[in-house]
């Protein structure tokens, strides 16, 4: 009975809300969000420095979070190549030594803070020629004045970089008098045309006070209020802003400082200084607004320009815009068309007269529209990574944020559940169901910032004999199609996708494997066992190639640096990271084809139970196997939680995985009530695994996986919720594009299939005959 409610409460949803409704409501969605997001650009402004300077929020205690932007944390070597031959000068009191310290211990942290405070402090890095001083100017007086004049005259050099800023002891000296304050305006007054002059050459930045913690401020120091402070800080904008009357100031407020000032002064030693990370964040926020323009990191969008567009981008956008006008014009014809076929009415009977026209739908109709959807998809995930349409944060990892999603798919997957069609061992229902569960773990792991040691992706080979071209041609279609298209698009490489390349590479290895003379099938092996042995024969072959690649390095790296190979595999100049994921999980697909030899083995000679509702083996057996898969399972989950060495733990994953795998693949197959259900919420994932892999790199997160994509910005639930809901609709969209596409660009006959294999190949060495162009031209 509750079945039947089910399957009848099922359809009567899929009779209002479909996958095509759902894809509508995403388009409408994405029009809807995009209108929002310009309007806000060209109302608030499309400057992320300004956001970076300006705005944010704490994600947990120490992450700061930029309005709109991500920020990326350097290191030592990106500071010195950033800053190379520049010159830094830090102005002020003792809040801006403290900006300047944190500073200078980006680019060598064992600076240390000593010597006379009240004095000017000099660093400079003689192996990178970065200079970086700090000027003793502890009020807005006469003497800054003077430090900031001597830099307009033209004779002498001028630092890059400005940062300036003093009030607190304006503050302290005068008891906080009405009077001081009128001097300060007078003062600034008079400094400030200095400093938009120095604004034209130089980058300079008005750093504004920070609040105090007035109940741990000593006695000497109690004049020092946050309303005297906010008195200075209104005067310091209001002064500074209107220094030029018919243009916008070109000296950068840096107010950030007190946003993140709010929320830690409390854990200031004197209630006037703030803690060390506070500091060390200011300090980042500075680095990234003078280097994220010259470095341009990916993880970096705060104050990035848009990167131009390429040659072969701009050669794919006239592509996909010529596709788009001609599937309209074939359209709007096969529309007129269909209007004069249109049943007509009979005056005499008032009946209708019915044109049985049978209208089959063209090739060239199917191949227009496919590339018309891809045009416009492509243009969404151009506006999310690579446009600065859309806003983009960094990831913040807390438990909830990863086990809650988790628990909750885990309570979905459970829920949705059906028959079989089938109860063979790794039957589709249940790899389906495997890849989904898999995929929705990865993709969470992903969003949440939790960190892995890495999965293992499990092969198998079903030895059938079919070596066919066609079907060969196909698998490496729907591979390849969408991660080609990215690389084109979104200008990255083949490798950087490189769960494709990997697959590629292995299902290669398998075909090649068994395609070579002997060819051994399953008529073959089922007539004579001799050929089992042939077959273990070139396993063992295999086996050794693969240790033999994995163990020299040196070889590795001369195969896959060979052109066109090279253009391929290399990833940031070299092949050490296609070599890296290579090695990861080298032996996974040797372990595949074994067990699919057993598993032929074992059905040729009876010994599965693969009945509805049987035990895979005989009761003895498979309760013995059930309960050393649990073991076995248990024991390496526990092992690869508790890892401490991630090199040592690499290291061991290729051998050992197999064991977790293969008592996976026992637990859900030995009894036959599970190997008769499956999940069919996690298979429809399944299904669209690798379009969801692909395509989250993108338009789920955000500069290329760094980042998270913000489509509504102030409500992380609601943005996760409706992210997602695109995302998904747009990979299950490219799924059916694909699908389409194989079915004609692959012909099944074998004539015209060599034909379009010369053409596909002519493409692509015009892809990289463009490539090689493009990169001299960068160069």
């Amino acid at each position: 009975m509750a079945a039947l409610a089910y399957n009848l409460g099922k359809r009567e949803i899929n009779h209002y809300f479909s996958v095509r409704s759902a894809k509508v409501l995403a388009l409408a969605a994405v029009l809807l969000l995009a209108a929002c997001h310009l309007a806000s650009r060209r109302y608030r402004g499309n400057d992320s420095c300004e956001y970076l300077l300006s705005s944010g929020r704490f994600l947990g205690e120490k992450v700061w979070q930029p309005h709109s932007c991500m920020m990326h944390k350097y290191k030592i070597s990106e500071a010195k190549n950033c800053l190379v031959d520049k010159h830094i000068a830090f102005i002020g009191d003792s809040r801006i030594r403290q900006l300047f310290y944190s500073f200078v211990k980006i680019i060598n942290p064992q600076f240390k803070e000593e010597g006379n405070k009240h004095e000017n402090i000099p660093f400079e890095d003689k192996i990178s020629s970065v200079k970086v001083d700090f000027l003793w100017h502890p009020e807005v007086n006469g003497s800054m004045k003077q430090c900031i004049k001597v830099w307009t005259e033209d004779s002498v050099a001028k630092p890059h970089v400005i940062v300036a800023g003093a009030a607190t002891w304006s503050i302290k000296i005068h008891n906080g008098s009405n009077e001081a304050l009128s001097q300060y305006k007078t003062n600034i007054t008079s400094i400030a045309p200095l400093l938009e002059k120095l604004a034209r050459t130089s980058d300079v930045y008005w750093v504004l006070q920070d609040p105090v913690y007035e109940d741990l401020l000593s006695e000497n120091r109690k004049m020092i209020t946050n309303e005297k402070i906010d008195a200075y800080n209104e005067a310091a904008v209001s002064i500074l802003n209107s220094s030029t009357r018919n243009s916008k100031s070109n000296v950068k407020m840096f107010s950030v400082s007190k946003l993140i000032a709010q929320e830690t002064i409390m854990e200031s030693l004197d209630g006037l200084h703030l803690p060390e990370t506070s500091r060390e964040t200011s300090a980042m926020i500075l680095m990234n607004v003078c280097c994220n323009k010259v470095l341009k990191p990916v993880d970096g969008s705060c104050c990035q320009p848009q990167p131009p567009l390429t040659l072969i981008q701009k050669l794919a956008a006239c592509f996909f815009t010529l596709s788009i006008i001609g599937y309209l014009i074939f359209y709007i014809i096969h529309r007129n068309v269909h209007r004069k076929n249109k049943p007509c009415t009979d005056l005499e009977s008032g009946e209708e007269k019915k044109n049985i026209i049978n209208t089959p739908v063209s090739s060239l109709e199917i191949l227009l529209q496919s590339f018309c959807k891809l045009g416009l998809i492509m243009a969404y995930f151009y506006m999310c990574d690579r446009a600065n349409l859309f806003m983009k944060e960094n990831k913040f990892y807390t438990h909830s944020t990863f086990f809650i999603p988790i628990i909750y798919i885990l309570v979905l997957g459970v829920f949705y559940n059906e028959n079989t069609k089938e109860t063979k061992v790794l039957n589709r229902e249940q790899t389906d169901e495997w890849k989904g569960w898999m995929q929705l773990v990865i993709l969470i792991y992903h969003i949440s910032g939790a960190s892995t040691t890495g999965y293992g992706h499990f092969s198998y080979f079903w030895i059938k004999g079919d070596f066919g071209i066609h079907r060969v041609c196909q698998v490496l279609f729907r591979l390849n199609f969408l991660v080609v298209v990215l690389c084109i698009v979104m200008d990255r490489p083949y490798q950087f996708y490189y769960f494709v390349p990997l697959v590629t590479v292995w299902f290669m290895v398998i075909y090649v494997t068994l395609a070579l003379w002997p060819q051994i099938i399953q008529k073959k092996a089922n007539g004579n066992c001799f050929w089992h042995f042939g077959l273990l024969l070139k396993l063992a072959f295999l086996l050794l190639c693969i240790c033999f690649l994995a163990y020299s390095q040196g070889a590795f790296e001369k195969i896959f640096s060979l052109w066109p190979l090279s253009k391929c595999f290399e990833l940031k100049g070299n092949v050490y990271e296609w070599w890296f994921r290579w090695r990861l999980d080298r032996y996974v697909v040797f372990h595949g084809m074994l067990f699919a030899f057993i598993y032929l083995a074992l059905q040729k000679r009876q010994v599965l139970s693969e009945g509805k509702g049987e035990p895979l083996f005989s009761n003895k057996i498979s309760n013995v196997l059930l309960f050393i898969s649990v073991v076995s399972f248990l024991t390496y989950s526990i092992w690869a939680s508790s890892c401490k060495n991630k090199a040592e733990c690499n290291e061991l994953h290729p051998s050992v995985s197999v064991v977790q795998i293969l008592a996976f693949i026992l637990i859900r197959n030995i009894p036959g009530y599970a190997r008769s259900v499956y999940s069919s919420f996690f298979a429809w994932f399944g299904k669209i695994s690798l379009e969801l892999f692909i395509c989250q790199y993108h338009i789920w997160l955000a500069a290329d996986t760094r980042g998270i994509l913000v489509l509504i910005p102030g409500n992380p639930t609601l943005n996760i919720i409706v992210s997602t809901f695109i995302f998904v609709c747009v990979a299950h969209e490219i799924s059916q594009i694909t699908n389409d596409l194989a079915q004609i660009i692959i012909p099944k006959d074998n004539s015209s299939l060599l034909k379009r294999l010369a053409c596909i190949a002519a493409f692509f060495c015009g892809l990289l005959i463009l490539s090689s162009i493009q990169d001299k031209l960068r160069h």
